[in-house]
């Protein structure tokens, strides 16, 4: 029903859930804070307030954090004062974390991927460059990474939370999840 909807009620240059019915069917759905555009990530990026950032965080299921690279344009935009460095990143990944950890909420460690191998970032710079964004040739490295990858890139978290993001906690949740046959 949210998928029907978010195409046929909701769309807006893609399929698009408004929060009031992602509530109203929220039974049976585990829900993420996503990557650096959702709204925790941001919250905590602009400096916002421990209770500000708490409230929002406890609408979520689990916190995701991802590698410093996904969010590496940060440094360099205006729209970011606050994160000048990777370990600018590092910091909000950290925060993120303790946030999780007031909460008593998982954290998980994603790629976000949007292609297979780094090469094939020119493919998505020419979809971009056709839909007019101006900076399409500078992509993020949204490439797939293995476990090996994703532990080498939160290494700096220590290598039993890394562990824990990157393996852990998403095991546990996949475990969690029903099967069923569509």
């Amino acid at each position: 029903k949210l998928i029907t909807a978010s195409n046929v009620e909701h769309f807006y240059k893609r399929p698009l859930i408004p929060r009031s019915e992602l509530i109203e069917r929220r039974e049976g759905i585990i829900i993420g804070s996503a990557c650096e555009a959702g709204e925790l990530y941001r919250a905590i990026a602009n400096g916002e307030s421990d209770e500000k950032i708490l409230k929002i965080a406890s609408f979520y299921d689990y916190l995701e954090i991802q590698p410093c690279g996904n969010n590496a344009y940060m440094i360099a935009s205006e729209q970011f004062p606050n994160v000048n460095s990777v370990e600018d990143i590092q910091n909000l990944n950290r925060k993120v974390i303790h946030v999780a950890d007031a909460l008593g909420k998982p954290v998980v460690a994603t790629c976000d991927v949007h292609f297979i191998d780094p090469g094939d970032s020119i493919y998505r710079a020419i979809l971009m460059s056709g839909q007019g964004f101006t900076d399409a040739d500078n992509q993020a490295p949204l490439f797939f990474r293995n476990t090996k990858d994703m532990l080498a890139e939160f290494a700096y978290l220590g290598e039993d939370v890394a562990r824990e993001v990157v393996i852990d906690t998403p095991r546990a949740i996949a475990e969690s999840i029903e099967s069923f046959d569509i």
